[in-house]
């Protein structure tokens, strides 16, 4: 089972599979659970984190391959002090992540919050995406880039 924590409201399609070793986690944003949408025949592998700031929503036929993370809020503040004082990090470092039908993210991709991913695009292994990328290409990178059409 996965590990689920946090202020976290999950919605899940038909035929979906979420593997073991998985953390699904929600922080609260102004007083509002997190909500994690994940359609019908998607596919989370092994070890994946799933930072949820806001919304998630993984459209149908997704897959994420192992050790993928999806980084909808950082957890700890930018300002120095504030971490040392061990305060949360603010509303404003979280965001939103969709990702559309059919995408792919392979092994070690780690999505950033406000990044939307279109419909049918494969992120390459090891890739960090840090802004949105367009529907029915291969992408990879640090940033991940587009590379061709698909």
């Amino acid at each position: 089972m996965p590990l689920v924590l946090g202020h976290l409201t999950i919605e899940m399609g038909d035929n979906c599979r979420i593997s073991g070793i998985s953390t699904l986690s929600g922080r609260s944003m102004n007083g509002k659970a997190s909500r994690l949408v994940i359609g019908n025949n998607v596919d989370i592998n092994w070890q994946n984190n799933i930072a949820v700031g806001g919304n998630i929503i993984i459209e149908d036929n997704v897959r994420l391959a192992g050790r993928v993370f999806l980084a909808g809020y950082p957890g700890h503040p930018i300002d120095a002090q504030a971490r040392a004082d061990g305060l949360p990090d603010l509303d404003s470092q979280a965001g939103d992540i969709i990702l559309k039908r059919d995408v792919w993210l392979a092994t070690g991709v780690s999505v950033m919050a406000g990044v939307t991913i279109g419909e049918g695009t494969i992120v390459a292994a090891g890739s960090i995406v840090t802004r949105d990328l367009p529907a029915g290409v291969l992408a990879g990178g640090t940033p991940a880039k587009v590379i061709k059409s698909l």
